[in-house]
């Protein structure tokens, strides 16, 4: 299985002007190159037969004809080959003279795709020649001995995927026809470029193509001219990218004076996913004609078998560099706003947030004073209850206490011991038992605390648990797993990390504030509901249990934002954790994770309120809908079937 990834490459040759020969032995070779990667789609630059700089020579018959044997070269070339290839080419066609895109595999003219919009402005003066496709109705033409369509709306089906083709200033437009191709079905757009350099244009260029491939959910795979072309007036630099939905997978070396090629995997699959649910893009087909485009099939080759080559980032919800601090900005702003509208709304005199030392409870709590600040209340109107335990050990302990002390909120001490023996004897437990009872009757001790505390003060509780903890069930039912309002409720464990330390760096001045808000991130992830090891230290540590929450979230965006099959996602992560993790750990935690995340859905059905941060929420009142009695039948099947 390919699971839906298409192996696609932009080629840049290096050409001579008017000498067809040349050039197309040039574009042979990167064909034959490409097509040992296993390449299924290629792309040229636009006129790459005959190089773009013609000038009035593309009025020369003997160019033309020079342009059509070369062709005729190609076709002999590409017999035997599997692979597409998609070269520029101009077109003597009703008395006109069109730019080309011609489609080629096996020998085979597929289609000849005319560009649509014709550049007559500053340096581009191409109306002196060519014609527009749009002027011309969709049509045949017989070239190099074969009968082939011709017109701009044609759309090429191969096993993998539908692809569609538009010509250099097309996606300049302020109505690319590639949104037209888009909603007529294709997945990627190739487009042939000659598009040439001046100040500031290749970052315009960039964004223009990210947000096309964007607007279209769509790949887009784009080759401009390169070394050789004219410099008479303009200077060409061999741009080739390859795009997936505005995420850059690919780009080549500008001003190179070599040839160049670029390969790189386009996930169609998650295109038609993203499709599916933007029910927004679907609504657009009403606004473009369906019946005028012509279908065509090519030649039902089964693709090469699957090597990626482009890589995927081991945690998705955490950006890199400076978009962290960005990120971590914005995301920190969502949860103060949602909290303060809470407290406006409420008329909560106070909030309540139950302190353990650990990671989620410091960014609730950190996220209650951003907010008391922005709302002018005081900090001494948060309240810290920090609640030892059995389990609690003296680094957790005294970190909660240095923490609300550093920031200046009220601190509450209310142990749960007697509280639980008392309960222990009242139900008959053992509890020298350690089992879930003895661990969930803390759990639910520590919320009844919460929760009566806030009812004492005239507060709101405010959640703690983060979106991995939901999607594994990592909470106590009607115990950790329930609030007033969960300010962590759509922030995964990776990035909790991270935003933590973020208000270390970027946020305190106070460093024994930071000191303390980094030891905290450097402690291991543990509920603390069984007694430390004889030196004091946590021995009950939730990773150990559950698995890496660096794995499980990489599972979890994988399966919530694009619905992937366990065997794409254990793919996937093999290529993201090839060098941190083994195959038989990654399939345990995989299974583990789709196991826990059907079996505790019960606990989301009735999750508390809280903000919607990033592109993935487990709210049953926003993206996550599922039953709680579904079956995971299929899922832990093909868990135990990987490979």
């Amino acid at each position: 299985m390919n699971y839906g990834f298409v192996k696609v490459a932009s080629a840049i040759p290096s050409v001579r002007v008017a000498d067809c020969r040349y050039n197309i032995l040039q574009i042979e070779s990167l064909i034959i190159q490409a097509e040992g990667k296993g390449v299924e789609i290629i792309c040229f630059p636009e006129l790459s037969v005959t190089a773009y700089t013609c000038g009035d020579l593309f009025a020369q018959q003997l160019l033309l004809d020079e342009a059509e044997m070369a062709l005729y070269s190609l076709l002999d070339f590409t017999r035997s080959l599997n692979i597409i290839s998609i070269i520029g080419i101009p077109l003597a066609y009703r008395g006109t003279l069109l730019n080309c895109a011609a489609i080629v595999q096996k020998g085979k003219i597929l289609g000849l795709v005319p560009k649509t919009f014709l550049p007559n402005y500053k340096e581009f003066y191409e109306q002196r020649w060519f014609t527009s496709g749009r002027a011309l109705p969709m049509g045949c033409i017989k070239l190099c001995g074969q009968q082939i369509p011709v017109g701009p709306k044609m759309l090429f089906h191969t096993p993998s995927c539908c692809f569609g083709v538009e010509i250099c200033e097309d996606v300049w437009a302020p109505i690319p026809p590639s949104s037209e191709l888009a909603l007529n079905g294709a997945e990627i757009i190739f487009n042939l470029s000659a598009d040439n350099e001046g100040i500031g244009k290749h970052t315009y260029l960039k964004s223009l193509i990210s947000q096309q491939s964007a607007r279209c959910l769509a790949g887009y795979v784009f080759s401009g001219c390169g070394f050789g072309e004219s410099t008479q007036d303009v200077v060409f630099s061999g741009k080739a990218m390859i795009y997936e939905n505005g995420v850059l997978l690919a780009q080549s070396e500008r001003f190179s004076m070599k040839e160049q090629i670029i390969i790189s995997e386009i996930d169609v699959e998650r295109l038609r996913m993203e499709r599916q649910v933007n029910t927004t893009f679907a609504a657009n087909m009403q606004f473009c004609d369906l019946t005028q485009t012509k279908h065509v099939d090519t030649d039902l080759n089964v693709p090469a078998e699957l090597h990626l080559t482009r890589s995927f980032d081991p945690h998705p919800f955490v950006p890199k560099g400076k978009e962290l601090d960005e990120r971590c900005e914005e995301i920190f702003a969502i949860q103060t706003e949602g909290l303060a509208k809470r407290i406006v709304h409420t008329h909560a005199e106070t909030a309540v947030v139950g302190i353990s030392g650990g990671l989620d409870s410091t960014l609730a709590l950190l996220v209650c004073v951003k907010t008391f600040d922005r709302l002018g209340i005081s900090r001494k109107n948060i309240v810290g209850i920090t609640m030892p335990g059995f389990g609690t050990t003296d680094r957790t302990y005294t970190n909660a206490l240095m923490l609300m002390k550093s920031l200046g909120v009220t601190i509450r001490e209310i142990s749960i011991k007697a509280a639980c023996l008392q309960h222990f004897k009242d139900i008959g437990a053992d509890p020298s038992v350690h089992d879930v009872t003895y661990e969930n009757s803390q759990a639910r001790e520590r919320t009844q605390i919460l929760m009566d505390a806030a009812n004492q003060m005239n507060g709101i509780v405010i959640g703690t648990g983060d979106l991995s903890e939901l999607a594994l069930g990592w909470a106590t039912y009607n115990g950790d797993h329930m609030s007033m309002y969960g300010v962590n409720a759509s922030i995964p464990k990776t990035l909790v990390k991270h935003l933590v330390a973020w208000v270390a760096y970027k946020q305190l001045e106070d460093e024994e504030g930071k000191a303390t808000l980094l030891d905290i991130v450097d402690t291991p992830i543990s509920p603390e509901l069984i007694p430390a090891d004889e030196t004091g230290n946590i021995q009950q540590k939730t990773e150990y249990l559950v698995g890496p929450y660096e794995l499980h979230d990489f599972f979890l965006y994988y399966t919530l934002r694009f619905g992937f099959r366990p065997s794409k996602i254990y793919l996937l992560a093999q290529k993201a954790f090839e060098e941190t993790y083994d195959e038989g750990t990654i399939k345990k935690w995989l299974t583990t994770f789709f196991r826990r995340f059907f079996a505790q859905q019960f606990k989301r059905s009735c999750l508390p309120d809280g903000p919607k941060v990033g592109s993935c929420s487990l709210s049953p009142r926003g993206d996550w809908r599922m039953p709680s009695d579904a079956s995971s039948a299929s899922w832990m099947e093909e868990c135990n079937n990987l490979q």
